[in-house]
C-alpha cells in the first residue's frame, strides 16, 4: 500500500535474478506515478494497465510476481488474459475481501485503522496544500516492511510517500487507493479457473493477513499446474524486503521449472 516500484530494489539489485530474466516492476492505480483520467478506479483495472503496459512494450507472454496487493492484482491479470501469464508468485497476500470470516482466520480488521483517513482524505473542495501526514507514513512502515527497516530506510519511505500524496491529486490518490483496499471483491470463487502454476509465499510475521488464509487459500487453484504454500520463518508482510534471498530463489526456480514447457 502506498509503495513505488522502490519496493523491489533489492530484486534489481540481485545479478543472479537480473542475469536469468528480465524484470519489470509496475506501480499500480493509486501508486506511485502511475494514473488515469477519472478519479476513481479498482484492482481489475490496475490489473489492464500491466497487461496493457505488457502490450506496449512487446511482451507476449510473462511470469507476475504480486506482493501484498500485488498478489490479488497478478491473479485478476492471470484471469483476465490466461494465455499471457506462464506462473505466478504470490507473497504476503490474500484472496478474499477484508472479510469477517478472514479476521476469524487471523487477518487484520482495516476498517477501524483506516475509516479515519478516509474521511480526512475525502473533500468535495480542491486541497492544493494536502500532504499525507506522518502518522500514515509511519503505519505503512510498521505494518508493512520488516522490524529490521533502518532509520534511513523509514526517511526514504516517508519521503517518498509525502513526494507522491500531495495537493489535490495525490489525496484523490491516496483517497482512492484507500477505498480499492477496503472494498475490493473476493476472489476465491474465480481461484478454480487459473491455470498456470501458483507457489506462494507468506512470511510468520505477516500482521494483515497471517498464516492461516494462505494455507487454506492455496488449495482452492485447483485447476492450476502446480499450487504450492512456502512458509518463510521470520518473514515480514513484504517479503521481498525481509527476505530477498529467498524470494529471488523461489522466483528463479518457478521461471526456470515452467519456462521449459512454455
Amino acid at each position: 500500500m502506498c509503495t513505488t516500484v522502490s519496493l523491489f530494489n533489492n530484486m534489481y539489485s540481485n545479478t543472479e535474478l537480473t542475469n536469468a530474466m528480465n524484470l519489470l516492476a509496475i506501480e499500480p492505480l493509486g501508486h506511485g506515478a502511475t494514473s488515469c483520467p477519472t478519479e476513481h478506479f479498482t484492482y481489475w483495472d490496475s490489473a489492464i494497465i500491466a497487461l496493457q503496459v505488457m502490450d506496449n512494450l512487446g511482451i507476449d507472454k510473462a511470469f507476475a510476481f504480486g506482493a501484498s496487493q500485488g498478489g490479488w492484482i497478478v491473479v485478476r491479470m492471470a484471469l483476465l488474459a490466461p494465455a499471457r501469464i506462464l506462473g505466478l508468485m504470490l507473497t504476503g497476500t490474500s484472496m478474499d475481501c477484508e472479510s469477517e470470516d478472514s479476521r476469524r482466520k487471523g487477518a487484520w480488521d482495516p476498517k477501524p485503522l483506516l475509516n479515519p483517513f478516509l474521511e480526512k482524505w475525502s473533500s468535495v473542495t480542491p486541497t492544493p496544500d494536502f500532504v499525507i501526514d506522518d502518522v500514515w507514513c509511519g503505519m505503512v512502515t510498521e505494518f508493512e516492511f520488516p522490524k529490521t527497516l533502518t532509520t534511513e530506510q523509514k526517511i526514504f519511505w516517508t519521503s517518498t510517500l509525502k513526494s507522491v500524496y500531495k495537493e489535490d491529486e495525490g489525496r484523490k490518490k491516496a483517497k482512492v487507493a484507500l477505498i480499492c483496499l477496503l472494498e475490493r471483491d473476493s476472489l476465491l470463487l474465480r481461484l478454480r479457473d487459473i491455470k498456470c502454476p501458483v507457489h506462494w509465499l507468506q512470511g510468520t510475521q505477516d500482521i494483515p493477513y497471517g498464516l492461516a488464509l494462505a494455507s487454506e487459500q492455496i488449495r482452492l487453484f485447483t485447476s492450476s499446474e502446480e499450487a504450492k504454500l512456502e512458509i518463510v520463518e521470520g518473514g515480514s508482510h513484504y517479503l521481498n524486503t525481509s527476505n530477498p534471498i529467498e524470494v529471488g530463489g523461489a522466483l528463479q526456480a518457478l521461471v526456470k521449472e515452467y519456462t521449459k514447457a512454455s
